[in-house]
């Protein structure tokens, strides 16, 4: 992968992440944090455009995609951690999300034998 997919899969993989994790947290905050109901309306929006955006990324298999965006996932819910729920990561919570950006690094930039 050249070095301009890999920064429009970066970018297409923090899109999807903010759409999930809101969408999700649209249901959490519901559920847990006594919301009304409706808040599940835009989330499932958020989840559905989480799911085409995920389809844009040009990866040749549908789990190589999946496990490269698992990394940047882990990610973006710290800094969603951060920014919305107004938690400081700890310094466990960055090395293992770097691990993990390290590991999605991998499997989306590795060199593919044929």
């Amino acid at each position: 992968m050249g070095q301009a997919a890999t920064i429009h899969a970066v970018a297409l993989y923090a899109a999807a992440a903010l759409a999930e994790i809101a969408g999700c947290f649209a249901f959490w905050s519901w559920l847990r944090l006594g919301q009304p109901a409706w808040w599940t309306v835009p989330g499932v929006a958020s989840l559905c455009a989480f799911a085409w955006l995920l389809t844009r990324v040009d990866a040749e298999f549908a789990g190589r995609a999946y496990a490269a965006y698992g990394g940047v996932y882990i990610a973006a819910s710290l800094l969603w951690l951060w920014a919305v729920e107004g938690v400081r990561p700890d310094r466990w919570d960055a090395a293992g999300s770097l691990l993990c950006l390290a590991g999605a690094a991998v499997i989306l930039a590795g060199p593919r034998g044929g």
